[in-house]
């Protein structure tokens, strides 16, 4: 992922149902800590989930059985994307739905993939490695997952579609000599241009990218509040009503390159996006490093942007 300069269209975003006024209130599905660890372990064993990789392969299945446990259909979107250096990689979109005849739709997404290049591990022997991606990859599928499983038990009054974009993080790497946007998030740009049902939509759609870190600090980044600034405000001030406000910091910062833009920019969904934002460093200390492990990631913090998510999801649209 990289830092945009900007956007230059916008999109209207829907008006959701009116907010409560306690969201502490908002009755919503037990999020398992250790259930959403477990995924997450699960996904890397498999090992690298490089495009086209027998890890990659074995991990599809697992994730589109897994979903088929809890959702009502399950479908996986074939697509070949055409890498920074002209080579061409197999991908799969996965996507699973909750309640799949609801006129009004919510989007939960993130990238499943890891990244063929730890290009900015600190050791030069490291940067041609692949990335485990326990955090970047892993932390936002396994909290989907969870959630899915969690919520297929309480269904909101609201259909959900979780989909897990593929050839997310495989853009130029830091030794070539050129830059472009578009060698990122290839599995949302084919899915925003060929959407799984013809003509899908939502009212609205969530990101998470890197939501396991031992030091979580969310901000709102620009791409998130000039597509859905409404959403962006809501999420946070659910944040600061459950006491998350020191995670979910109230600050403006520059836009994020990430699956989002397109589905904002192509699809026309209002979509925000949940992703670490450190401060100090390139998001977290562990990003694009052969360290980005299972020791590096909390649940805690998971869980924490599963229960902003579900509590906003579910106040708009209480269980029936």
């Amino acid at each position: 992922m990289l830092m945009l300069a900007g956007c230059k269209h916008k999109t209207t975003e829907r008006q959701t149902a009116s907010q409560p006024t306690d969201y502490t209130k908002v009755a919503v599905p037990s999020f398992s800590t250790d259930s959403a660890y477990a995924f997450a372990a699960a996904q890397l064993a498999f090992g690298y989930r490089t495009p086209g990789s027998k890890a990659w392969e074995k991990c599809a299945e697992y994730l589109a059985t897994q979903m088929g446990r809890w959702c009502d259909t399950v479908m996986v979107q074939p697509f070949k994307a055409t890498l920074w250096d002209g080579s061409v990689v197999p991908g799969r979109n996965i996507i699973a739905s909750l309640n799949p005849s609801a006129d009004k739709r919510v989007l939960l997404a993130a990238h499943w993939d890891s990244r063929l290049w730890a290009d900015h591990d600190p050791d030069d022997g490291n940067t041609r490695k692949p990335v485990p991606g326990a955090n970047d990859g892993a932390s936002g599928v396994a909290t989907l997952m969870e959630m899915a499983r969690t919520m297929s038990q309480m269904p909101p009054s609201v259909g959900v579609d979780f989909i897990f974009f593929d050839v997310e993080d495989q853009g130029l790497p830091e030794w070539s000599d050129r830059y472009e946007d578009n060698t990122w998030c290839k599995g949302s740009q084919h899915w925003a241009q060929n959407r799984h049902t013809p003509a899908y939509t939502a009212v609205y759609g969530v990101l998470f990218d890197m939501v396991g870190t031992d030091a979580p600090r969310f901000t709102k980044e620009e791409v998130s509040r000039y597509y859905a600034p409404g959403l962006t405000d809501k999420m946070w001030n659910v944040a600061a009503a459950l006491g998350f406000g020191n995670i979910f910091v109230a600050q403006n910062t520059d836009a994020i390159l990430d699956d989002h833009l397109y589905v904002n920019q192509i699809a026309g969904i209002p979509m925000v996006d949940i992703v670490q934002n450190s401060g100090t460093t390139s998001f977290f200390p562990h990003w694009h490093t052969t360290t980005d492990n299972l020791d590096n990631l909390n649940a805690e913090t998971m869980s924490k942007v599963a229960t902003v998510t579900m509590k906003t999801i579910y106040g708009d649209y209480p269980s029936k």
